[in-house]
Order: C-alpha cells, then sequence, then structure tokens
C-alpha cells in the first residue's frame, strides 16, 4: 500500500530529479477528495489535454467544466517542459478503468489490453496533462518529453516503484486515445533508464504562481547576435530555430537554414506573443530581441 506523497514530498521529488516546477495558486488544497478515497496510490497516468496554450490548458485543468469539475490531473506540463502543479489528492483525470491493468502495474508486468471499466483510476493513481492537441500531428518537444520523463521517475523514485508503474490513458481504458504522438513503452523504457541512475539535482528558477513560465536556470545563452533579423541572412539563424524546434515552436522536420524566413519569423511571433515581448510594440512581432533570446535558449537548453 503506498500512501499519497504530501505537497512538500512531492515539490522535493520532483526538483530534485531536475523538474522546472511552478506552483499554481491554491493547488495543495485543489483536489476532489470530498467525493471518493484517494489512495493508496499505484502509479501514474499520461493523458494529453487537446488544447493549445498555456494559461488556456492551465485553467481548463484547474477548473475543469460543468461535466468534471476540477482539479483534472496533478501536473501540467507545458512543451517547455515546465510543470504546473493544480491539484492535490482526487483529481478528475482518470476515471473507470481495467482492474486487470491495475493489478498489472501493481505487480508491473506486461499490461492486458483494457477491456473493462469496472475500477475507479482516481482513486490510485498521479495524473499529468501534457499540452498537446492528440492528433498525431501536433509536435511533442524533446523538452516536454524530458519533463514527462522526469516527472514520472520523480514519483517512481518517491515510492520505490519501477518503470511499469506509469502508464498511458489509453492503456488504463479503450474509450481514450491519449496519450497520441508517442510511445508509450519507449517512455517506459526512457524511464527504466533513468531511475537506474541518480536525480540529477535541483534545477534553479521555477515560481509559487504563475501562468507562463519565465523559465530561468543556470545556464548561460550564447551572446545575441548582430544582425539577426526576419529576411536576412545570418548563421545565427540556424540557432535560433533550433532553440524554436526544442521549445515545440517550430516543426522539427523543418530544415536548419541561415534565412530567416516565414516559418522563423512566424515562430517568433508566437513565442514573442506567450511571454509579453514585443520589441516593435506590434501584437504580431517575428523580430526576436537580446531578452527573448536569452529567455528561448533558457528554457531550450537551461536543463
Amino acid at each position: 500500500m503506498a500512501t499519497p506523497l504530501n505537497p512538500d514530498r512531492l515539490v522535493a521529488a520532483l526538483r530534485e530529479e531536475g523538474v522546472r516546477v511552478v506552483e499554481r495558486p491554491g493547488w495543495r488544497t485543489h483536489n476532489r477528495n470530498g467525493k471518493g478515497p484517494w489512495g493508496p496510490v499505484h502509479g501514474v497516468i499520461i493523458h494529453h489535454t487537446v488544447t493549445t496554450g498555456t494559461d488556456a490548458s492551465i485553467s481548463i485543468c484547474e477548473n475543469g467544466y460543468s461535466e468534471l469539475p476540477g482539479p483534472l490531473c496533478h501536473g501540467v506540463i507545458d512543451k517547455d517542459g515546465t510543470v504546473y502543479l493544480i491539484g492535490n489528492g482526487r483529481a478528475n483525470h482518470a476515471g473507470r478503468g481495467d482492474g486487470g491493468v491495475l493489478r498489472a502495474v501493481i505487480a508491473e508486468e506486461a499490461l492486458p489490453d483494457p477491456d473493462s471499466n469496472d475500477t475507479d483510476g482516481n482513486t490510485h493513481f498521479y495524473g499529468f496533462e501534457c499540452i498537446n492537441l492528440g492528433d498525431g500531428d501536433d509536435v511533442w518537444p524533446a523538452a516536454q518529453l524530458d519533463a514527462i520523463e522526469r516527472a514520472s521517475v520523480a514519483i517512481c523514485r518517491a515510492h520505490e516503484w519501477g518503470a511499469g508503474s506509469v502508464i498511458g490513458h489509453k492503456e488504463w481504458t479503450d474509450t481514450k486515445i491519449d496519450p497520441e504522438g508517442f510511445s508509450m513503452d519507449g517512455m517506459r523504457r526512457r524511464i527504466g533508464e533513468r531511475l537506474k541512475g541518480k536525480p540529477s539535482g535541483p534545477v534553479s528558477g521555477g515560481g509559487s504562481t504563475g501562468g507562463s513560465s519565465g523559465g530561468s536556470s543556470s545556464y548561460s545563452p550564447p551572446p545575441f547576435p548582430a544582425g539577426l533579423a526576419p529576411d536576412k541572412s545570418n548563421p545565427s539563424a540556424k540557432g535560433l530555430q533550433e532553440a524554436l524546434k526544442k521549445t515545440g515552436w517550430l516543426d522539427p522536420s523543418i530544415p536548419s537554414s541561415d534565412n530567416y524566413g516565414p516559418a522563423t519569423q512566424k515562430a517568433v511571433a508566437g513565442f514573442n506573443a506567450k511571454h509579453g515581448l514585443y520589441t516593435t510594440g506590434q501584437p504580431y512581432d517575428p523580430a526576436i530581441g537580446r531578452r527573448g533570446w536569452d529567455l528561448l535558449h533558457k528554457l531550450a537548453y537551461g536543463n
């Protein structure tokens, strides 16, 4: 029997594993404990949100909707790898699933195909909602997959579980398809490899509140390159594009080049809009400034 982690232990475990954590207001007492038991806990379920945008996704997961009140998970994992803690206790994320799957998770054995919904998963699983449309085309940035791995490992270490304790929502019930776009078997292999080592140590930065993350760390970005501007050719455009790909703003299939062209401009404009960075004062700003350059590189490489 595993007793759920209290808020302090959960935060400490995540940060010790190198997760960038933001504690949302009221998360420590935000739960559905009055509607059913919370614990014993036996595993972690990974979901996708079917949403875009950090603030909107957090709001939905915190508040839920009329048919399903929040919290809808314990943490939201952003595309840049930040984990926003929004609930502690019972959360409306897993719903009913297959008791045979739960028994396999407890034993850390091969998962059966779910074919019944006879067990309350909200009692027994931590849940992380990952920002992704779940259409098979939306990109899973390396930073986000790394955060899924680290957050899962943090909970597994704290409970002395193995990688078999982490499953996808679609492995819990045949009524769901999430997460779509990466392999849970592959993720469990990553988790298993990380569990063989020691925690990577805490990351500086993060905060107690907030929607969009400032994402600071001890990482020092490369110097801001002179002459880097939209519609200009500059060797540093490749570095900009690689950082945009790592944070999910630019499709990895787009070849890197010296050209600061339309795709790069669109990605930079989206990044600037999210973080309130407008070097020209316009709402659509395709130019990367010094502040944006530093923040983008910290989010991409700061861990």
